[in-house]
């Protein structure tokens, strides 16, 4: 047999084994990633969720308000970036303002109520931060659920 078509031949063979096998194995080590990224992020909430107050409140959105406290619940979602595949946490939170004095909140009286959101955090190079982004007026699953076209869930076992 020709030496160039035996090359061939398992080269061949061997993209259609990494094929067969890669997607499998590459979702095991995903799950594996989001296992262990998850548990970092449980040991260091309390840290990641002051971060987020500090970031946030220093965006200046929504204008004319300053943040005033922020209520963490329970209630988390991940999910993985479709093009990234960076891991991403939905965190529901409670947030309430304050109008800034001669701002164009002022005088507004529906700005000191609670507004429910869920805080973004996300997981890059083995770390957990966050640019203190909230998505305002959605609970973690319906973050998920609207940005379905940029998301998907990650399911971990309980």
């Amino acid at each position: 047999m020709n030496p160039f078509l035996l090359i061939v031949v398992a080269l061949t063979g061997l993209i259609l084994i990494v094929a067969v096998a890669g997607k499998p194995l590459l979702r095991r080590l995903q799950q594996r990633q989001a296992q262990d990224a998850v548990a970092l992020f449980r040991r260091q909430r309390e840290q990641l969720e002051a971060k987020f107050f500090d970031m946030a409140s220093r965006l200046g959105k929504p204008r004319g308000v300053r943040w005033i406290d922020c209520d963490w619940q329970e209630r988390t979602a991940f999910g993985r970036d479709l093009q990234t595949g960076m891991l991403t946490a939905f965190v529901a939170v409670e947030i309430r303002f304050e109008a800034i004095p001669g701002g164009d909140m002022d005088g507004i009286e529906h700005v000191g109520l609670l507004r429910d959101a869920a805080a973004l955090f996300h997981f890059q190079n083995g770390a957990w931060g966050t640019g203190g982004r909230a998505l305002f007026n959605m609970s973690p699953a319906d973050a998920l659920s609207r940005l379905h076209d940029q998301y998907e869930p990650v399911e971990l076992p309980a």
